[in-house]
């Protein structure tokens, strides 16, 4: 199911973030085309603004992913639903004053990111900021929705949302072009608008009934603002180390190649955020299911995400990056139509860009999971390694020996530097090599139970029920519990799993998983349930005039605590049962 699952998310994770950056692209090719050299050096200049803004909506969604994944795991829907309503409240509020700062404030801030006091680069950088942050409220506002919809298991609903944005940006920006001539704040307000295009799709499922979250004033709670906050800093710590790094390596291409190689950086780096919605995409899937596994105490399930991101960060990466580093000349032409020295520049920067993408992708799935397991010092230490420190000291010893072509290695050097740091973070503190066993994890030692306190399956059929509640009266013995305790727990599998199959499989003719997972601690057992079946909840529902639902009240009478979530479009049920 783990495997099933990991696709599932990892492929409308790399489809949003792969649309999200096909707006930036389409802009940069609009305004390469039809505004000249000039404007895109003012968008390069302006990107430093915009990644603040993604930097504040990406912190919220991360904090999103980190506490509503811990929430869930524990089995609260009601604490994910404060969460869900402290998320919105907190979304709009920051959004709301940053658009008002930036309007006022857009003229300094055009003059702090080097487009001097005046002439055609300061008008144009800050005719942009003003177009791009009328839409702050609509993108801050998609990016939070975005794990919200992972979580509900609606990524048909998220893959619509974005490719909405996709086409309606399109459709602006060559409106601003051809009909309009609005400039760059044109090309700003296009963008504006694509994002509430997409954020009106996205939230008619969050307005309806079917939504499994809840808004309510009365849950937006100061301590789980703050805990968001809290949760979300790394990726602060990642997205400013962007702006940082960014902001150093224009000012040492202006040193080494003028205004010509800030504009083949804006080109590498557009090309080069669209490549990276694998490794956004990957990184996405590690924060929310290993949240979800960490919280479960479920090392297995750890290891085997591990493996399927590991496996898939070769495969994708490798895949996107032949791709771009064959098509760069016809990529960067996208851009830049005539021939010359700015084009030479961007296709062998963009071809230096792909090489990295492989280790790029292995360090966002290993620093999102070590978030939300409790690391968050090492994942900032990383984010700020990996984003700013390696890419500019890569750039700066470089571009002495090599001029601007030096500089184009800061994405492939900080990637690689990166992983080895974190190879020897994991040799220094487990004494093991990162890929033996599940050292590269870094879980405590006690996390979890032992592998003989722990039963696992996968079922199928009736049969394959009756056999596992055969297996747990044994499993039960063994760690000698009385019959009493013995024959409830066999009881729990039988009823709550034979119901799932007999009345869940058959609802369609797709194939449908279910696992079973027994759990022998000190003070309690633990039974979890997980299936891809339609939502149902047997705690706060029970069918009427049904014969299964005597067994179902039975089950919850004997359970010291039931509860019940819907994540993931999976229904998890945890029953705790006392110990003789």
């Amino acid at each position: 199911m783990i495997r099933k699952l990991t696709k599932q998310m990892l492929t409308a994770q790399i489809l949003s973030a792969l649309t999200v950056s096909l707006c930036l692209l389409i802009d940069s090719v609009m305004i390469g085309r039809f505004l000249g050299v000039e404007a895109i050096a003012a968008y390069q200049l302006a990107n430093p603004i915009l990644l603040v803004i993604g930097a504040l909506g990406s912190m919220l969604a991360a904090g999103i992913q980190v506490v509503c994944s811990r929430s869930l795991g524990r089995g609260s829907q009601k604490d994910t639903n404060v969460g869900y309503s402290s998320a919105v409240a907190l979304t709009l509020g920051v959004s709301v004053l940053l658009t008002v700062l930036v309007l006022v404030f857009r003229s300094p801030l055009a003059t702090a990111m080097g487009a001097g006091r005046e002439g055609g680069l300061f008008d144009q950088t800050k005719g942009y900021l003003a177009g791009f942050i009328i839409g702050a409220p609509a993108s801050m506002g998609a990016l939070i929705l975005v794990p919200f919809m992972q979580l509900a298991g609606k990524n048909k609903l998220l893959i619509a949302a974005v490719l909405s944005m996709t086409v309606a940006d399109v459709a602006l920006d060559l409106i601003n072009v051809f009909v309009v001539h609005g400039g760059m704040f044109g090309m700003g307000l296009a963008s504006s608008l694509s994002y509430y295009a997409a954020l009106i799709i996205g939230g008619f499922y969050f307005l309806s009934k079917k939504c499994v979250f809840r808004f309510s004033l009365s849950d937006v709670k100061k301590s789980k603002i703050a805990e968001l906050f809290s949760s979300g800093v790394p990726a602060v710590f990642n997205m400013a180390s962007g702006v940082v790094m960014i902001f150093i390596l224009n000012k040492i291409l202006l040193g080494t190649g003028g205004s010509d190689a800030v504009a083949a950086f804006s080109v590498i780096m557009t090309l080069g955020n669209t490549s990276n919605c694998v490794s956004t995409g990957i990184g996405g899937v590690s924060l929310t299911l290993a949240g979800i596994f960490y919280n479960e105490e479920d090392r297995s399930g750890l290891k085997e995400l591990a493996a399927n991101l590991g496996r898939y960060s070769v495969i994708l990466g490798a895949a996107v990056g032949i791709l771009m580093a064959v098509f760069a000349p016809q990529l960067v032409k996208l851009f830049i139509t005539s021939a010359g020295k700015i084009r030479d520049m961007a296709g062998l920067g963009v071809r230096i860009f792909a090489v990295g993408l492989i280790p790029r992708c292995i360090n966002n799935a290993l620093k999102n999971a070590y978030q939300v397991m409790d690391r968050v010092r090492l994942t900032e230490g990383i984010s700020i390694l990996q984003c700013a420190v390696f890419p500019v000291l890569a750039a700066f010893l470089l571009s002495r020996f090599l001029g601007t072509t030096g500089v184009w290695f800061f994405f492939l050097m900080g990637e690689l530097l990166t992983i080895l740091g974190i190879c020897l973070y994991v040799h220094r503190r487990t004494g093991s090599a990162p890929w033996k066993n599940d050292a590269f994890l870094l879980l405590r030692d006690d996390f979890s139970v032992p592998p003989d306190r722990l039963m696992e399956t996968e079922l199928h059929t009736i049969e394959e029920v009756t056999a596992a509640a055969q297996e747990a009266e044994q499993f039960c013995r063994k760690h000698g519990q009385n019959a009493r305790i013995t024959n409830y727990i066999a009881l729990c599998i039988e009823e709550m799993a034979g119901n799932t199959i007999l009345h869940g499989f058959t609802k369609d003719r797709k194939p449908h998983h279910l696992s079973v997972r027994v759990l022998y601690k000190e003070d309690a057992w633990i039974l979890r349930f997980r299936d891809d079946c339609g939502s149902f909840d047997p705690v706060s529902y029970i069918p009427h005039g049904e014969k299964d639902a005597l067994g179902i009240r039975l089950v919850l009478a004997i359970a010291e605590e039931a509860r019940y979530t819907h994540s993931l479009d999976l229904n998890n049920l945890m029953l705790k049962l006392p110990v003789t």
